[in-house]
């Protein structure tokens, strides 16, 4: 699925709790241009919340998040400058 999207970069956040998968997003995203992505390897069962929240608060969109053997994998798009 993510295969379809502009990712500039890949975070590996596994290990880390919140907030600092959030944190490393927000500096990569501050990098990006409108329409490219990150992708975030995370392994904090909390993230899910965390990152739509980020995304709703922000404008920027969470296009993909899902878990296989408890990594969960982000993939949020920059929206504006």
């Amino acid at each position: 699925m993510s295969e379809r999207h502009k990712i500039k970069e890949t975070l590996d956040c596994k290990g880390l709790y919140c907030p600092m998968p959030i944190v490393k997003m927000k500096k990569a995203l501050k990098g990006m241009a409108e329409g490219e992505a990150v992708r975030i390897l995370a392994t904090d069962s909390g993230s899910k919340r965390d990152f739509e929240a980020f995304c709703n608060k922000t404008g920027n969109n969470l296009l993909e998040a899902s878990e296989e053997d408890g990594v969960f994998t982000y993939v949020v798009e920059k929206v504006g400058a």
